[in-house]
């Protein structure tokens, strides 16, 4: 199997078609490989050590299509950061990548340079890299296991993972996924409203670039962008559920004229697919379900969707079945069938020792391979697509003078999937409300921010000291249950 670099430039030498719509300016397939080739001169020029990856804190554009290229073929593959996480959050995985530098747009110069400041990362601003003639070449030279584009995950405490995904997995993903969203159509035009450092954004930004369908480029999602797509032919789109909701009480989800709506990274509410499903007739609808180590493991298609309007409306609530060339096991089901999803196939990523990625999620499968998920081992919150992690936020919290102890869970929400409640054991008297969301935000990216505040006595805790959060997300549910008095704070819409 080619190498995805050697397909994105097979895909693109000579082209005339558009490769890459950014605002006003198109750039053609040639026109891209040709700007590649001047940014793997700049690369070159930066002087980084042999393999040092190169941070960055950008959005999806043709530049940054451009250096994700010139990254590959150079040895130094792009690691897109967050660019709206706070320093402290940045500083972590900057280290992690060598710390040599931090490539950044324009608008991102400011939170570049005080993460330097910290991280002694050199800040270098993202030029416009215009086709000078050059020769793509290069760009097709990365063998199978070299890493094409690094990207991070949270890991159990919330520390953030490095995840590499070589040009091998990188091309059985674009094998596996082309065919499920069907890129490969000649007019094809893709949008996604998920940023370029999600592997819902750039995974499927990167199989739309190799099966040479054009990519509109996403400074930010909002309705205006999206009613503004259709002026642009645009065919396929990607969402997270948060947006879906957004985009149906905006009553803006028909403007454009789709073919293909793909939709994941967090549950979303079969009422709320209903909608989608009566608003968008005719359109086909791919669910999918995957981490940045492994994606996609699961999928719902098209025509699982309309069995689910024939008759079948429970399979709205499943993440559909294990795509083409992957096997799936639950491990120690418990009483319900319900235990932890471990997946084997060649598209994912940091595997364990047996072959088996151990997605940390915990589901069930029916008679017909069909998966339900059912929670995640390591409590982990997903919210708008974001992921969450109850003791990042529980430490912060804890900080606060006022505060002896914390216990933080995530609760169903339908716009979101899930959002965030925090039970706060006080030191004397709790602060206002404001105080506490003010503190925490200036510590943690704003969907970290608990929407639900309530003040106990005490939190619940095992025979061996551990924190029952079933038992916190029961209080919420029903304040007036628990053995002792739960007293709401403040609820916060973010």
């Amino acid at each position: 199997m080619a190498s995805w670099s050697a397909a994105v430039v097979a895909a693109h030498r000579g082209s005339g078609r558009p490769a890459v719509i950014d605002g006003e300016r198109t750039v053609t397939g040639a026109q891209l490989l040709g700007a590649a080739a001047a940014a793997v001169r700049w690369v070159d020029a930066l002087g980084l050590p042999p393999g040092a990856p190169l941070p960055a804190l950008v959005t999806t554009n043709a530049d940054t299509f451009a250096l994700l290229l010139a990254g590959a073929a150079t040895g130094h593959p792009l690691a897109p950061l967050g660019p709206r996480l706070p320093v402290p959050e940045l500083v972590v995985p900057l280290c992690d990548l060598g710390g040599h530098v931090l490539l950044h747009e324009p608008a991102f110069a400011e939170t570049a340079g005080e993460t330097g400041r910290v991280s002694g990362a050199r800040p270098v601003p993202v030029p416009v890299f215009a086709d000078d003639g050059g020769e793509p070449d290069r760009l097709a030279v990365p063998g199978p296991e070299s890493v094409g584009v690094y990207l991070h995950t949270g890991g159990t405490t919330g520390a953030p993972k490095r995840v590499p995904l070589t040009q091998q997995v990188l091309a059985r993903r674009s094998a596996v996924l082309s065919e499920l969203v069907r890129f490969d159509q000649p007019d094809a035009v893709f949008a996604t409203g998920s940023p370029v450092h999600h592997i819902g954004g750039l995974g499927n930004v990167l199989v739309a670039l190799s099966a040479g369908a054009t990519v509109v480029a996403t400074p930010s999602f909002g309705v205006d962008w999206w009613r503004g797509l259709k002026a642009l032919g645009v065919t396929h789109a990607l969402l997270v559920p948060s947006m879906i909701e957004m985009l149906l009480t905006a009553d803006a989800l028909d403007t454009v004229p789709l073919r293909t709506l793909v939709y994941g990274a967090s549950p979303i509410h079969p009422d709320t697919l209903r909608r989608v499903l009566e608003v968008l007739p005719g359109v086909r609808m791919v669910n999918l379900f995957g981490q940045t180590e492994g994606s996609p493991i699961t999928s719902l298609t098209p025509a699982d969707h309309l069995r689910a309007l024939d008759g079948r409306p429970d399979l709205l609530r499943s993440v559909g079945r294990p795509v083409r060339g992957l096997t799936l096991r639950v491990e120690d089901p418990d009483e319900t069938g319900a235990g932890e999803l471990l997946v084997r196939a060649g598209h994912l990523s940091l595997p364990g020792p047996d072959g088996w990625l151990r997605t940390g999620d915990l589901g069930t499968v029916d008679d017909e391979g069909y998966v339900y998920l059912a929670g995640r081992t390591h409590d982990r919150i997903v919210r708008g697509g974001e992921n969450v992690y109850p003791l990042e936020v529980e430490q912060v919290l804890r900080a606060h003078p006022a505060i002896a102890s914390a216990g933080v869970v995530g609760v169903p929400d339908r716009r979101l999937g899930q959002t965030i409640a925090a039970f706060l054991v006080p030191v004397g008297e709790l602060p206002a409300a404001g105080e506490l969301h003010a503190f925490v935000r200036a510590r943690l990216a704003g969907f970290k921010v608990p929407a639900f505040w309530y003040e106990v006595p005490a939190l619940p805790h095992t025979g061996a000291g551990k924190l029952l959060r079933r038992q916190l997300a029961v209080w919420h549910a029903d304040p007036a249950a628990a053995d002792q008095r739960i007293k709401p704070i403040i609820q916060v819409d973010i």
